[in-house]
Parts: structure tokens; sequence; C-alpha cells
């Protein structure tokens, strides 16, 4: 997210420094022929943002494919299904892998005139003045600056020097993630299936290729990974309901923990919070990074729009970006938990309950379009 705001504010009139612990990502991602299991599913909103800054038309083409319809599967007989077209929308997503988008990225920051780079670099304290922020590295070099953006992923350095309190909740899952060739074409189809124990999810790659993200027990997670790969193929493509076929892996199978970040506030004197440094929520709708990429965007328009004020960290300007993002974050955390917890419980009645609600939905053209708005701006 932090690559992505600096990019935005190229002609912001803004000095800008970015501390980036990690190498930087490869330049040549075009050449490679394996495919990363970290994948995006890019919302019409956030391709428009990172049009703008340079960033989209960079990507190599040939790694993007548009979501073209979705269909959902509850545990029973419950469906939902939208459909681009019928949503009078080009697509409802693109799906891109994480180091194809972060190369991109790079390589408008490495060109951009008004940014400082320390990389590879840590900050070792950071202290904050009434007029400006101090940040000290661990190497010794100091960078003094009227805003501190916190973009540093979800267990933020910055956040919690901040004195920004963090609650997480555990949704007692782990996502398993893995890339799969497909005997049946996906024709450009994402699929989500509630399970009862768990939520899989199969997003469209290239070719004949799907990216898959199963939100199960620990104990599942666990189970899985340990499974051979024809054996892992075999689960995955059951739990499919075989709709895409047989399947085989194509980069091994990864899991880590989901948890859910509602902070009480995502500024602090000085500082502004985004991404998943100002919250987490479930992947299952895959909004966590569009939800990120509205925050980076609000953020730019807030400091690009700042007229004659000249103290970027001024506190009006971020009680303003606060304001404009908090509802959008709370509500994207409350869908996605609610229907987390819709389907993954011991009660018939309310599983019942959220497949009624699939095919009701399914029902309102008008109904779904307002979510297909709310969701992939």
């Amino acid at each position: 997210m932090g690559a992505s705001l600096a990019a935005s504010l190229k002609h912001s009139g803004l000095s800008l420094v970015l501390v980036e612990s990690q190498p930087l990502p490869a330049q040549n991602v075009a050449e490679m022929e394996d495919w990363d299991s970290r994948i995006y599913a890019i919302s019409p909103g956030s391709r428009a943002f990172l049009e703008k800054s340079g960033a989209w038309g960079l990507l190599e083409k040939g790694r993007i494919t548009p979501v073209e319809a979705m269909r959902v599967f509850g545990d029973s007989e419950g469906e939902l299904e939208f459909n681009a077209y019928q949503m009078g929308v080009a697509e409802l997503a693109c799906i891109i892998e994480n180091r194809a988008l972060q190369s991109a990225l790079w390589s408008v920051l490495l060109r951009q005139e008004n940014l400082t780079l320390f990389n590879p670099a840590q900050c070792a304290s950071m202290k904050v003045g009434a007029d400006v922020a101090t940040l000290t590295m661990e190497d010794g070099q100091i960078v003094n600056a009227k805003l501190v953006v916190g973009a540093d992923g979800r267990d933020s350095w910055v956040r919690n020097r901040s004195g920004i309190g963090a609650s997480p909740v555990d949704y007692c899952q782990h996502g398993v993630v893995a890339n799969f060739t497909c005997e049946v074409a996906h024709r450009g189809i994402a699929y989500q299936w509630f399970q009862s124990g768990g939520i899989l999810a199969l997003l469209p790659l290239p070719g004949n290729r799907v990216s898959m993200v199963w939100s199960t027990s620990p104990e599942h997670a666990e189970e899985l990974l340990a499974l051979t790969h024809d054996a892992f193929c075999q689960e995955v493509a059951t739990a499919a309901q075989y709709m895409l076929g047989k399947m085989q892996v194509i980069t091994p199978p990864v899991a880590f923990p989901l948890r859910m970040l509602l902070l009480p506030q995502i500024i602090a004197p000085r500082v502004a919070l985004i991404g998943d440094a100002a919250h987490n929520m479930h992947p299952l709708a895959g909004q966590g990074v569009n939800t990120g990429f509205r925050d980076a965007r609000q953020l730019a328009q807030i400091l690009i729009g700042r007229g004659e004020q000249d103290d970027c960290g001024e506190v009006q300007l971020l009680r303003r970006y606060e304001r404009k993002r908090k509802e959008n974050i709370y509500t994207m955390q409350s869908v996605t938990y609610g229907l987390k917890h819709l389907f993954n419980n011991n009660l018939p009645v309310l599983r019942s309950m959220g497949n009624l609600g699939l095919n009701a939905v399914n029902r309102l053209t008008l109904l779904k379009k307002m979510l297909v708005r709310h969701a992939f701006n």
C-alpha cells in the first residue's frame, strides 16, 4: 500500500521518503514461468487508481485475468451469481499476482523525482512532536517528516509506536493458498463455496489455471499441507464439486492464520495508517487489498487537495481521512465477519438462512448491482 500511495503522490508537491525493509522485487516478472501463490482480485476502482499512477500500464497483460462472473454456492441449495454484463460493467475484477504488481509499482517509484528511498532500512525509533515527527533508522540516519504513514502490514511497527491499541480477533481459521491447472476451462469465472468446515475460493488465472484460497480450521489446514500432491489435488477438486474437473497443483500449498483487526482509530498525531496496518478482514470476498487501496486513494486525494495547507500532517486533514474511511472499513469487516459465521457453524438453522439469503439476493438484480458498486468501486 505504501508504494501505491507514494506513486499516486508524484505530482503532489510533497517531498516523500519511503522506508522499505525488504529487497526490491525483480523487474523481469514477465519472463518468469512459475506463478506467485499470492494473488489479488483488483476492483475497477483500484485499477483506476493504479492506472492514474502509471503502474497498471507496466503490467504484463498476459498475466492479468478479467473476472467476468462470480458464482457463490451455499452448503446445500443456495446459489448467487454476479455477471459483469448484467451488472453493466466491463469486468467485476482483475486477477493479478502480487510480485507483478509490486514490480510495476517499483518501476514507477524508481523514476520518481520527489521520492527518496531508504532500502534496505529499518526504523529504530519514532518521536512525534508538535510540528514534526522524527524517525531514526537503525544505521543512525534521521528523517524529519510532517506526516508518517504506516503502511507496514498487520503487525505494524508504526501503529505500535504511535500508541494506537490493537486487539485482533482470531477467526480460528487458516488460509491455505495454492495454484492449479484445471481440466475444465474457467471461462473467467470466480467460484466460492461456503461450507460448514470452511470457505473455498477459486480465482481465474491466465489459461486453464486457477488460484485457490481455502479458509479452514487450523487442524484441517495442517492435514491439507501434509497430503501428497495427488491427494491434495483430489481433496480440492472434490470440495469444488469437480466444477473445473481434475486439478493439478503448480505451486506448493502454504497456510497463514486469519484474523480481524478493528481499530478504535486509524490516525494519531502526525500519523495515518493504511492497508493491513489499519485493518484486517477475512479474505472470503477478496476485499482486503481493495480496502487498502481505498485507504491510499482517499489519503492521496486529501493530501493533493489540501490547498494552501502546507502542513500535510495537520490534525484536521487526518481527521477528514479517518472520517471518510471508517464507515467503509467497518462495513467490509462486518459483512465478511457475518458471512463467515453464518455458514461456518454447527447450527443448521443459521446455515439454512444463509442458503435462503443467497437465493433471495440472486433474484434481485437491482440489489446485486448495488452490492457490486459498493464492493468493486
